[in-house]
């Protein structure tokens, strides 16, 4: 008993009714049209016009409902006022900053798609006009009943049908009972419109898989720049960590040095500000321009940084590396990249080895450092100076298996750590 009041004594419930109310309201501008019909016709019998006037209301409000705004804001509305979680309708617009000028994979327009917001608009019409006048009559019965109680009369006629209700108490009984009707038809509308959201504004199957498909967009983009940020700012924190290290101890024996350290640290940290400033962008689904590209050109630049920050680096490079473009050269700075970062927070100091080389049908990758305690604190501080995420060669790993290639990496020896990569190519002549 007390759990069916309950929808009677929710405000939610009377949100709804005016959500109906007002498509009802709103219909009422569609009027002036709806008499064209009949007004062509006009020898036709009163019933008969009167079915065309409400065909061609139907009509109307059907092509209201056609219109792709008209959708989005059924919606908001349905969210506010009948407090229904529903989905935005798709932009079908792919995420910022993600490569490419195509758009998101967006639901095929079915015949039962389309036509599910006219079909919404038109029965939300006819419940909130049903409701209006049901509840409205019932109110206005139950406000004129109790005028009876002091013994007159009453007769309330409604569609050929009166019934007469002599005063005293049961006028304000048959009042009552008129009020807690109108309470129930309002929650039977809300009710109704509630059950109805989902399966006519909610997304249908096709729309559903889109969604699915434009998270996952989403979703693999926010990878990639997790990569690109981890790959690129972590480098040049440890490089500018080591270099400043480097012109603290060289400051008064060798000025020279200590400069030079210092003006790679600007050029690191400035390479480092671009990708941040890309990536903050994205982010925040603003536009951030071109994303800042790192490919094989720039590999001797990074070496030189690491030299600068007193590594010594033994590169082996062979093949043609300019004819490597695209997507491949960017991956593979990345890769060396990650690769030497590790080399310099947890070698043991010594020869880096960096080898490339590049033949028509792939691309190998290596990097060779040592291990054990470290011999020189100009490279970076005793064991443990630079904290580890475990994100490095996972994110490596992930890299390379997006692109159909190999990796391995584990020590080379009792005194080396070696990591070696393939990746599949072909080279543009």
């Amino acid at each position: 008993m007390i759990r069916g009041i309950r929808p009677l004594l929710r405000g939610s419930t009377y949100t709804g009714v005016l959500y109906a109310w007002c498509g009802a309201l709103a219909s009422i501008a569609l009027l002036p049209f709806v008499a064209l019909p009949a007004l062509a016709w006009r020898s036709a019998p009163y019933g008969v016009q009167v079915v065309l006037d409400l065909l061609a209301w139907a009509a109307l409000i059907g092509a209201v409902g056609l219109a792709r705004t008209t959708r989005r804001g059924l919606i908001v509305s349905a969210r506010r006022l009948l407090r229904v979680p529903l989905p935005d309708p798709l932009t079908g617009r792919r995420p910022a900053g993600s490569p490419g000028t195509g758009r998101a994979p967006t639901a095929p327009a079915s015949a039962a798609g389309r036509w599910r917001t006219p079909v919404w608009l038109l029965l939300h019409v006819a419940l909130g006009w049903t409701g209006a006048l049901v509840s409205g009559v019932l109110m206005i019965a139950g406000l004129v009943l109790p005028g009876n109680w002091l013994g007159a009369e009453g007769e309330l006629s409604l569609l050929g049908r009166s019934v007469r209700l002599e005063g005293g108490w049961g006028s304000w009984a048959a009042a009552l009972g008129c009020v807690l009707l109108a309470a129930a038809v309002c929650a039977v509308v809300t009710g109704t419109l509630r059950w109805l959201a989902p399966r006519l504004l909610g997304p249908s199957s096709a729309e559903r898989l889109a969604l699915a498909a434009e998270r996952e967009l989403l979703m693999a983009e926010r990878n990639r720049l997790a990569h690109e940020l981890h790959d690129s700012i972590g480098h040049t924190l440890t490089a500018a960590t080591i270099q400043a290290a480097v012109a603290g101890e060289v400051l008064s024996a060798d000025p020279v040095a200590a400069r030079a350290a210092l003006r790679s640290i600007e050029e690191s940290t400035r390479a480092a500000l671009e990708d941040l400033d890309y990536v903050l962008g994205v982010l925040r689904e603003e536009e951030s321009g071109t994303a800042p590209t790192r490919t094989l050109a720039d590999l001797p630049e990074l070496l030189d940084r690491l030299r600068h920050a007193g590594a010594v680096v033994e590169p082996e490079l062979t093949g043609g590396l300019a004819q490597v473009q695209g997507t491949l050269s960017r991956a593979a700075y990345r890769i060396l990249q990650e690769g030497l970062t590790n080399a310099l927070r947890h070698g043991a100091g010594g020869p880096i080895e960096v080898r490339v080389a590049a033949a028509p049908d792939g691309l190998e990758l290596g990097v060779v450092n040592r291990t054990g305690p470290r011999t020189s604190t100009s490279t970076g501080g005793g064991p443990g100076a630079f904290p580890t995420s475990g994100h490095g060669l996972p994110g490596l790993a992930e890299r390379v298996r997006l692109l159909h290639g190999e990796i391995e990496a584990g020590p080379d020896g009792p005194q080396h750590w070696r990591l070696a990569v393939r990746l599949p190519a072909r080279l543009r002549a």
